[in-house]
């Protein structure tokens, strides 16, 4: 259990801690929120970072950094899903495209499974971590509309509803966007690999 691995797996923890502070009521909740994520989210990059100087990449840290970046990414979706005031109210739409994710990533995950039963680890591509990448943004861009609105008076003077309208709809956006890399790279990932399913 090397360093590297260590910040991978405390992912885990840190999504429990930033979804049980999402639910809270108590004064700055939404500010720690905010913060821890920005923590496990660094974690994704630094884990990498470190193994490949240390030369100390393995198929586990391959295998569960993908894993874990799921579990990540998930589980705060949910909550944030949960909550219709993150989306302007809507609650279909976001929870259709959530149930996109799901069904995506479930499969991938089912893939990869299926072809390390064979000997073979398949590794975030490109689109995987494109994909990955806006969905922290988007994540960390509704989570910022949270923390202002909840403990900023809403952000930087004037009219505060508008900084607020305006972080939440760059996360929204990005959510959308982040549901549709999802799905191509999902098609991309069975593409290469899906093979592997019928050998």
């Amino acid at each position: 259990m090397s360093l590297p691995n260590l910040l991978t797996i405390s992912r885990v923890p840190l999504m429990f801690a930033v979804v049980g502070l999402m639910y809270a009521d108590f004064d700055w909740a939404a500010t720690l929120a905010f913060w821890l994520f920005i923590v496990a989210a660094l974690t994704d990059w630094l884990d990498g970072l470190l193994a490949r100087a240390w030369g100390e990449v393995s198929a586990f840290g391959r295998f569960m950094d993908a894993v874990i970046d799921k579990v990540l990414v998930l589980g705060l979706l949910i909550a944030l899903v949960n909550n219709p005031g993150n989306f302007f109210g809507y609650d279909v739409v976001p929870m259709l495209l959530l149930l996109c994710i799901l069904c995506r990533e479930f499969a991938v995950s089912g893939l990869r499974m299926a072809v390390a039963v064979k000997g073979l680890v398949v590794e975030a591509d490109t689109g995987g971590k494109v994909k990955t990448f806006v969905q922290l943004n988007a994540i960390g861009w509704i989570m910022g509309a949270r923390m202002l609105s909840a403990e900023h008076g809403g952000g930087f003077g004037g009219d505060d509803r508008y900084w607020v309208t305006g972080v939440r709809g760059i996360g929204v956006t990005l959510y959308v966007i982040s549901a549709v890399l999802t799905i191509t790279s999902g098609i991309t990932y069975f593409r290469r690999h899906g093979r592997v399913l019928f050998e």
